[in-house]
């Protein structure tokens, strides 16, 4: 990791042009990769929260589109902008949030404190007091809080291997592990095409992948009429913003800061706070910055080149758009893989990532306990006031690296 961080560039017709150059075989790989994740994951809990509060199945499906088209077009837009790879997921925290308050309320409602908090994100990066403040987070607790928050991807491709119920099961997670780092060993720029091939390949042999019943039908988005309601605004859009902002925008700056860019947060936070409120019209409550998803693409397993990285981004974007046109169709699709193969391949694409943070905080003897600290508060998954295990992750390491550094 290098000390001098990318900074944006800006010339958007120049960027779209070399795209073409930009773009290789493992770098198209990881853009699939990001949306595979999305679809086996984090969807999951769209269409959970969706059931709990009884939304039909246009709705649903039009807040499955809102999010996918959303992320898409803005993981697009700003990777072109910014020449950096800037993913725009929703928030998966947020969702989790909803499956409890979504059957209380109105979905009018639930849109109008979607809305203000699209507004409060906007104005943050607007104001650029989010930016300075994530300036003033030394390279250590970063990087530290980077690797606690993907540790469990990367702990989840051994635990595989007790989690392999059928001998089929074992068999594919030994080989996919296997696979990468022979791989590896050769020197392959793309471990993790080849590992899906082998997965899903024995995946197939051994019956483990179900494609039944998947019929394509195009989504249709659905417009919703937001209901104002200070009470429910507060309740919820508050808490919404809140989450996005230390469990999303804080841990992708974490991720880009640590690849060696200088992200514009600001910006980011400005424009997907824009972007989320045409989004919650139709059902979607908003685009945030990617950490995980980030880190997939952001690494020198996508491309060991960093100033090419940004085209990984735009293939997950453009793939996102593809795929939310075709929403509960593809849903289904990636429905019908093992979970096992999936966790796997995320898992061993973000390995480098993993290790390039722990050593980053660990490099300078100045950082290093803090760094540490911010790695296993954030491993601890502790949950203190409503807030994750990541922002206090961020705040402990702070704390500790200005006690030993500072205060002498």
């Amino acid at each position: 990791m290098t000390t001098d961080m990318i900074p944006p560039r800006t010339n958007f017709v120049q960027n779209v042009r070399d795209f073409p150059r930009a773009l290789s075989l493992s770098g198209a790989l990881a853009g699939f990769l990001v949306v595979i994740t999305g679809y086996t994951g984090p969807l999951l809990l769209v269409t959970a929260a969706a059931d709990a509060a009884n939304l039909s199945p246009e709705l649903t499906a039009s807040w499955i589109l809102s999010i996918a088209m959303g992320n898409g077009l803005m993981t697009i837009l700003q990777s072109f902008y910014y020449r950096q790879p800037i993913i725009a997921p929703w928030s998966t925290a947020g969702v989790a949030l909803l499956i409890t308050t979504l059957p209380t309320i109105t979905i009018g409602q639930a849109v109008g404190a979607y809305i203000a908090c699209a507004v409060g994100v906007a104005l943050v990066g607007v104001s650029g007091l989010f930016g300075r403040m994530m300036r003033l987070v030394p390279l250590p607790v970063v990087s530290g809080l980077l690797a606690g928050i993907l540790f469990n991807f990367g702990r989840g491709v051994y635990a595989a291997l007790g989690q392999a119920n059928e001998p089929v099961l074992f068999i594919m997670v030994s080989a996919m592990i296997f696979t990468f780092f022979l791989m590896k060993r050769f020197g392959s720029r793309a471990p993790t095409l080849a590992v899906m091939i082998v997965g899903g390949v024995i995946a197939a042999v051994g019956g483990q992948i179900q494609f039944e019943g998947l019929e394509l039908t195009l989504t249709r988005p659905v417009f919703i009429a937001p209901e104002f309601d200070l009470n429910i605004m507060l309740t919820l859009g508050v808490p919404l913003m809140a989450l996005a902002l230390t469990s999303q925008y804080a841990p992708g700056d974490a991720v880009l800061r640590t690849s060696g860019y200088d992200a514009p947060i600001n910006g980011v936070l400005r424009n997907t706070g824009l972007a989320s409120v045409l989004i919650a019209l139709f059902g979607g409550h908003g685009a945030t910055l990617g950490a995980l998803t980030a880190a997939m693409v952001a690494s020198p397993e996508s491309q060991p080149d960093p100033d090419r990285r940004y085209a990984s981004s735009v293939v997950s974007g453009i793939l996102y758009v593809v795929f939310g046109m075709f929403g509960t169709t593809i849903f289904a699709f990636f429905a019908g893989f093992p979970k096992l193969l999936v966790d796997v391949v995320a898992g061993l694409a973000l390995t480098g990532t993993i290790v390039s943070g722990l050593a980053a905080a660990t490099l300078d003897p100045k950082g290093r306990d803090a760094g540490i600290a911010a790695f296993f508060i954030t491993v601890s998954g502790i949950t203190l006031l409503g807030i994750a295990a990541p922002f206090w992750g961020l705040i402990f390491g702070m704390g500790i690296y200005t006690l030993l550094n500072k205060w002498k």
